[in-house]
Order: C-alpha cells, then sequence, then structure tokens
C-alpha cells in the first residue's frame, strides 16, 4: 500500500484531500499544528501526528516510515495576517516548505504537489490569467506562496539528485466548501460572510464591492490533485484551479443574503477601505489543466454554494444548541 503525507491536513483543502487519498487506497499520515485546522476534520483511517512544518523533530516523525506521496497544504494562509507579521508568513511558507523539501529529499519522495495561490499574480494584465502570466505579486502572503513555489520547483530540476523527484504545484483561487472554517475572519470570503448572516452580524465588504473572484468548490479541486498524482504530463507544471467565471463581491453578498430570506432592504451591508494586497479582478483559465490531464471544473456556484450553506446552518446549530 502506497503512504501518503498530506501536511495541513486538518485544515479545510487538507482534510479533502486526506480523505480522497483514504478512499484511492492510500495509507495517509496528515500533520497539522492545528492553528487554523481541527483535529475532528482528520479522518479516522488516518495517522494523526499533531506539530508544525517549522519543527524538524515533528518532521521526522511523519517521515518515520517510507512515504510515496507528500501534498504539501500546511502554510500561513492569509493575505492581511501577512502584512501583519511578514516574519511568521515568511516563516511559515517559505521555512516550512524548504523543511518539507529537506526531508523529501532525505526520504527520497518521488512524488510532491503543492499547494499555491492566486495571489502570485498581483494585478494580472490579461484576463482570465493563463499560468505563463508574469507573477508580480502585491502582497507578501503572494510574495511567500511565490518563492516557496519556485523553490519546490526548482528543487524538482536539480541534476544532482539519484531519484526521481516529480512536483507540482496549484495555483489555486477562491475554495470554497464544507470544512472551511467559520471562525477565521481572515480567510474565505464566503464562509466569512455565511457567518455573518447566521449571526445576525452586519456584512462589510472592502472597497466598492466590484472587484470579482474566481470561486470554486472543494470537490472540483479535490479533483484536479488527486488526478494530477500519477499523470507525467503534470510534473514540473504549474496549474491554475478555478472556473474561469468571475462573480463580484456584491453579487456574493446579495447570494448569500437571497439564501437566508434576505436582502440589503432588511439587512446590513457595509463597505469599507480596500485593504492592502487586494487584487481587483482575478478570473483563471484553466485551459492548461484540461489539456495536459483532462480535468474541468463540474460543479456550478449555485450547486457548492448551496450545499455550502446546507453545511454551514448544520454546524451553527449544532454549536447554538
Amino acid at each position: 500500500m502506497k503512504r501518503a503525507l498530506v501536511t495541513g491536513g486538518a485544515g479545510f483543502i487538507g482534510s479533502h484531500l486526506a480523505n480522497s487519498l483514504i478512499l484511492k487506497g492510500y495509507e495517509v499520515i496528515v500533520l497539522d499544528n492545528e492553528s487554523t485546522g481541527f483535529k475532528e476534520n482528520v479522518p479516522v483511517n488516518a495517522q494523526y501526528i499533531k506539530g508544525d512544518v517549522l519543527n524538524l523533530q515533528d518532521l521526522s516523525g511523519a517521515f518515520a516510515g517510507p512515504v510515496d506521496l507528500v501534498l504539501h497544504i500546511a502554510g500561513q494562509a492569509s493575505t492581511i495576517r501577512s502584512f501583519r507579521d511578514p516574519h511568521d508568513d515568511l516563516k511559515t511558507n517559505v521555512i516550512g516548505t524548504l523543511n518539507v523539501l529537506k526531508k523529501c529529499l532525505e526520504k527520497r519522495v518521488p512524488r510532491f504537489l503543492f499547494a499555491s495561490s492566486m495571489t502570485c499574480y498581483g494585478h494580472p494584465a490579461q484576463i482570465p490569467i493563463p499560468e505563463d502570466e508574469q507573477s508580480r505579486p502585491i502582497s507578501y502572503y503572494g510574495i511567500t506562496k511565490h518563492a516557496a513555489e519556485r523553490y519546490v520547483l526548482s528543487t524538482a530540476l536539480r541534476n544532482d539528485l539519484d531519484f526521481d523527484f516529480h512536483a507540482t504545484a496549484f495555483r489555486m483561487f477562491n475554495v470554497y466548501g464544507e470544512r472551511q472554517s467559520l471562525q477565521n475572519p481572515y480567510q474565505g470570503v464566503m464562509a466569512i460572510f455565511i457567518s455573518n448572516v447566521f449571526n445576525n452580524e452586519p456584512i462589510t465588504i472592502h472597497s466598492d464591492g466590484e472587484q470579482s473572484r474566481d470561486f470554486i468548490y472543494i470537490e472540483d479541486v479535490v479533483d484536479a490533485w488527486i488526478s494530477a498524482i500519477d499523470n507525467p504530463r503534470t510534473y514540473g507544471e504549474v496549474f491554475n484551479l478555478g472556473t474561469g467565471k468571475g462573480v463580484s463581491i456584491n453579487q456574493l453578498v446579495d447570494k448569500i443574503l437571497l439564501s437566508d430570506g434576505k436582502g440589503r432592504s432588511n439587512y446590513p451591508v457595509r463597505y469599507s477601505h480596500e485593504r492592502p494586497g487586494d487584487q481587483r479582478h482575478m478570473r483563471a483559465d484553466v485551459s492548461k489543466a484540461k489539456e495536459l490531464f483532462d480535468w474541468s471544473p463540474r460543479i456550478s456556484l449555485e450547486e457548492g454554494m448551496g450545499r455550502t450553506i446546507r453545511w454551514a446552518r448544520d454546524q451553527w446549530q449544532k454549536h447554538k444548541t
């Protein structure tokens, strides 16, 4: 049985990937420091290690046996936090990634998949954004994700390795879905707004709300990662993971309010200043993934949002009681 390590596997994206790997027959090890993840997200059949990618001893425990595949999701994932504590952002996203790569080389791990970000692009020159768009990140978070991505892909190109090390990076756009934290005010704009409505709190939109995002449902993201694992055409490549469709933040708010029988006439929606590192319009060109490993998103925003809101309502009611 092949063994896979998922760093950040107690978090939103990582736990879904861990679940899928188990269904595919992998023995799964999850490493997570629970800074934003939750132990209850970890599949019961996974080996769980509470630990940090900044701690080499924790990583040694995660790599104690043979590892055939690493999915590196662990990271500091908030643009706002990256400005508030750039040293932590740098340590977690860059040094943490280098630590995981170090262990991969020591253990001769053949396959590595990395969670990169749309923030690598900064203010893109064209919409939708292809992968060969020049990366000019405007946030500290975008800088560290881009740096970590380059470390990963450059490691796979080293000519001094005596084994095959194949890496792939996914620049994910706005991922949403079940298990996205409803308590974290720093990431997941859809989850933040849903939580606002359930708690009867005002919604705050930064800037004028006409900025647009590409929202992709977690099931489609997992499908892309899993489909790429054994496909040689993905080796050494960067892929966008989005839908190719843009939705303004104003439109998103209206959809969430409508799902709860509300509207702007009877619910407070406020506007605030634009935040540092904010990108105006983001929409992925996903044709490369379609061409190289036949992946395309399948879940519409309406379907994915409906599933997410139903799950979030159940969670809210459980915590309320």
